[in-house]
């Protein structure tokens, strides 16, 4: 008879963010040793708070499976000697599987006879193996920072105090640090007490009686259920960030929602300031008008019942109107510092001891800049804004305000360079070069901020990559790959006509007054390498298919507007109603490419024509060629493909009509080059051989 497996692992409070990590791996863990161990299982749960991790598998079988198998061992070649006798090999298999020679048998696999063993064996008891199972488990398991603590060897998240293991209505006798298994689990610190749990199934309601909400999905639907209640009777918008509300739930085994007010005059800082205090110090949801105004409320969720929440609610005021005004503080105090003086400070700062000084790298985003401006063909006005707001947009790295909460950096600059007096275009690129600043981002909405917000992302990459800062697997400290991603969604969102390969100029010529640890070549093929992954992750992200992607990859991807635009019209051709009809062009376009890559001119001699079809091609292309560069140079790339499927009856009928590798090396080379001129036309598009039918 199947029974429930209940095993809990009560801790000391674990940091929130460490939480639901541990979680999920301790149920991974069970069901993969489970399994494994041919124990069958119903549906596994798992549960946490900041004092428990615990996981609940129903319906466990009493015994392991029972196994019969054929295990293969080495070929008769090999497992027979020339005396027809085992072998050594065949002996030695026969010893690691726990049979006797007699037992082997050869069986054909694939035209070659291997010998072969049946292995059976009898499943045992559960209950023998749930012990040293669950024991290599809680070992086994791995946390961001870890500790330990008396004179134990183990290294845990936190400190253990005590572990329920029970399978069925027995205890699992298990012993970790100096801390035996039972049924005894602990409530809420301060509102529950011990409790004991008569059956894994009853594990839930047994912490509900103890104070204790144990799974996560439900303290956050009562969470989420007492803020819109809240939200409701007062008519606010309260601002529910998911990774704080994440958090939250974590730092709590029995919400309660309340609110608290703080003075009206703190309004008088911009709301970025006082929501991010809020959120990041004190955990605190910040409250909204329906205009989006923040007001003088916060929302904060207690551990604990609702007894004396008024109390709760002043004693947090307290708090947060000491953090408050020591940003009230912050935020005068930088308005004495001016933007002159903030630069000069930037002089003093290490950017990174192998690319210089904060000041270096804005001389640089200036240069680079400078450089896009010019390419774009900005106006004067413009240009200027775009050389004044590189020079100064990292000048509030040295405020306080930035210094106390570094995720208000640009925030904070924005407000400063406005109250200097800087133009509004220049305040407002301050901001946005750093945009888009996580995966969901918004790009910069201003022309002067995007190309501000492309300078400073190429002028960090390029810097990395010339001192072998280059990522690998999923180590990304200086998060290149998101400003890589960020620069190519500003070119498509600007829509700016500028290569990929200009920029990779630009960035290499503004690091090119120092020593270089790599030469421009490797670092400009690393730079191809990493942003092509990026450019397919966005072509991805548009519903373009992998094939469609390569194969417009393949033919370049400098010019990113046209890449997507190539992309768009290929994959439309290719999922469109006439994709049987587009296949037979795409056909004759693979048999072109294919013959000119044995081509070592594209200029034909039309005098050495002999076929009226050799005729018709070079005509109907010589027609179609300056229509389908026209349209590339627009970024018209459907239309691109329009032009070139205008080709296909003449290619099919040229092939039908001509030996390309005809005896006559004259004839050969020249119809080589007659199909290379059109298939250097094709390779502007894609390369066709990728696509999957």
């Amino acid at each position: 008879m199947a029974k429930h497996l209940l095993f809990e692992i009560g801790l000391e409070e674990v940091p929130a963010r460490f939480v639901r990590g541990a979680m999920n791996q301790l149920k991974e863990k069970l069901v993969k040793w489970l399994d494994d161990s041919r124990i069958g299982h119903g549906e596994v749960s798992a549960y946490a708070t900041p004092r428990r991790l615990a996981v609940l598998a129903r319906d466990v079988e009493e015994k392991q499976a029972d196994v019969s198998e054929e295990v293969k061992g080495p070929s008769r070649k090999i497992a027979v000697d020339e005396q027809g006798q085992w072998s050594k090999a065949a002996l030695g298999f026969a010893r690691s599987q726990g049979v006797e020679p007699d037992q082997l048998f050869f069986k054909e696999l694939g035209g070659v006879e291997y010998v072969y063993v049946n292995k059976s064996s009898a499943g045992v008891a559960t209950d023998t193996l749930l012990a040293e199972g669950l024991t290599g488990i809680l070992a086994s398991m791995t946390f961001p920072k870890n500790m330990r603590w008396g004179s134990y060897e183990l290294r845990f998240v936190r400190p253990i105090k005590w572990i329920v293991a029970l399978y069925g209505s027995d205890v699992v006798p298990m012993e970790v640090t100096n801390v035996r298994s039972g049924n005894v689990t602990r409530g809420h610190r301060f509102l529950g007490g011990e409790a004991v749990i008569e059956s894994p199934d009853r594990y839930l309601e047994t912490l509900r009686a103890q104070h204790v909400i144990a799974d996560p999905a439900e303290r956050e639907r009562e969470i989420v259920r007492q803020i819109e209640a809240l939200a409701e009777e007062k008519g606010w918008d309260i601002a529910v960030k998911e990774d704080l509300l994440e958090e939250v739930v974590f730092l709590v085994e029995t919400p309660s929602v309340l609110f608290g007010t703080f003075d009206p005059s703190f309004l008088d800082i911009p709301q970025e300031v006082l929501i991010t205090s809020m959120r990041e110090h004190q955990r605190y949801f910040p409250v909204l008008d329906k205009s989006g105004r923040l007001l003088p409320y916060f929302v904060t969720v207690r551990n604990g019942d609702r007894t004396s929440i008024e109390q709760v609610a002043k004693g947090n005021e307290k708090v947060l109107r000491a953090r408050l005004s020591d940003a009230k503080f912050f935020y005068a105090e930088d308005q004495k510092l001016a933007i002159a003086d903030a630069l000069s400070k930037l002089e003093t700062i290490v950017y990174h001891e192998e690319l210089g000084t904060l000041s270096d790298k804005v001389r640089r985003i200036r240069a680079i800049a400078d450089r896009l401006a010019v390419r774009l063909g900005l106006d004067e006005a413009a240009a200027g804004s775009v050389s004044r707001a590189a020079d100064i947009c990292k000048f509030d790295l040295v405020t306080q305000m930035v210094y106390e909460f570094p995720e208000l950096q640009g925030i904070m600059g924005e407000d400063y360079a406005r109250k200097a007096g800087e133009p509004e275009a220049v305040a407002r690129a301050v901001f946005e070069h750093y945009q888009p600043r996580f995966a969901g981002d918004r790009t910069p909405s201003s022309l002067v901020g995007a190309i501000v917000a492309i300078a400073d992302k190429i002028d960090t990459i390029v810097g990395c990559f010339s001192i072998g800062i280059v990522p690998t697997g999923s180590q990304d400290p200086y998060a290149l790959r998101r400003q890589a991603t960020g620069i190519v969604q500003i070119i498509l969102a600007q829509q700016l006509d500028v290569r990929l390969d200009e920029l990779f100029e630009m960035g290499l010529g503004a690091h090119g007054g120092r020593e270089a640890k790599r030469t421009a070549e490797d670092i400009r093929k690393d730079l191809y390498d990493f942003f092509a992954l990026r450019v397919k992750n966005v072509l991805s992200e548009q519903g373009v298919r992998y094939d469609v992607a390569d194969a417009v990859m393949a033919s370049g991807f400098d010019d990113l507007l046209l890449t997507v635009q190539r992309a768009s019209a290929l994959f439309a051709a290719v999922t469109g109603e006439a994709r049987d009809e587009f296949k037979t062009a795409v056909d004759a376009f693979n048999r072109v490419s294919n013959l000119a890559a044995k081509a070592d001119s594209r200029q034909p001699d039309e005098s050495l024509f002999e076929a009226d079809a050799e005729r018709e091609l070079y005509r109907c292309w010589q027609d179609v060629h300056p229509g389908f560069a026209q349209a590339l140079d627009a970024k018209d790339a459907a239309g691109a493909l329009e032009k070139l499927a205008l080709l296909k009856p003449q290619i099919n009928a040229y092939f039908d009509a001509v030996m390309v590798m005809a005896d006559d090396e004259a004839i050969r080379r020249n119809r080589l080059a007659t199909l290379a001129a059109i298939a250097s036309d094709i390779s502007r598009v894609a390369d066709f051989a990728k696509l999957v039918w």
